[in-house]
């Protein structure tokens, strides 16, 4: 069963993320709930995705799809650019926690008494954040391509 409390804090929450971001990136003011709306959407779906099972890389990839294809359809009525709108409302799926732990370890990895499962674990965190920024660039990118070769420029 979805908690749906917490359902309602990941999206309020990643909401307000990808606002900030927005201000940060210049966008406009009465652009900045549609940047909002794509970083609800994005941990609303990664949200839903992991607690039926799915990993944090697969459900930051089905998420990104779900704003590529959300982008797709509001860049019209925001006038933001495509680009701009995306990467807003993607930014508050990157893993800042794994990072910092993968990060550490790198640092950790250069005392010559490290031993080969603090190794492992350092291995595990960067790849765990390589193939979640891959997840998300190809499942912002993906409906992009889809909407452009098929002349479906919305």
């Amino acid at each position: 069963m979805i908690d749906v409390l917490y359902l309602a804090h990941q999206t309020v929450f990643g909401g307000l993320a990808a606002a900030g971001f927005g201000v940060l990136f210049n966008i406009r003011l009465k652009a900045l709930p549609w940047c909002a709306l794509a970083g609800g959407l994005a941990l609303c779906v990664r949200t839903l995705a992991m607690e039926q099972g799915l990993s944090l890389e697969a459900g930051s990839f089905l998420a990104a799809v779900a704003v590529g294809l959300g982008v797709q359809l509001a860049h019209v009525r925001s006038g933001l650019a495509r680009s701009a709108l995306a990467a807003a409302g993607c930014i508050p799926m990157i893993p800042g926690s794994i990072a910092a732990k993968a990060i550490l370890g790198l640092f950790a990895l250069t005392d010559h008494q490290t031993d080969a499962e603090a190794m492992a674990q350092t291995m595990q965190y960067v790849l765990r954040v390589i193939f979640t920024f891959a997840a998300i660039g190809v499942g912002v990118a993906f409906p992009m391509q889809i909407f452009r070769r098929r002349g479906l420029d919305v």
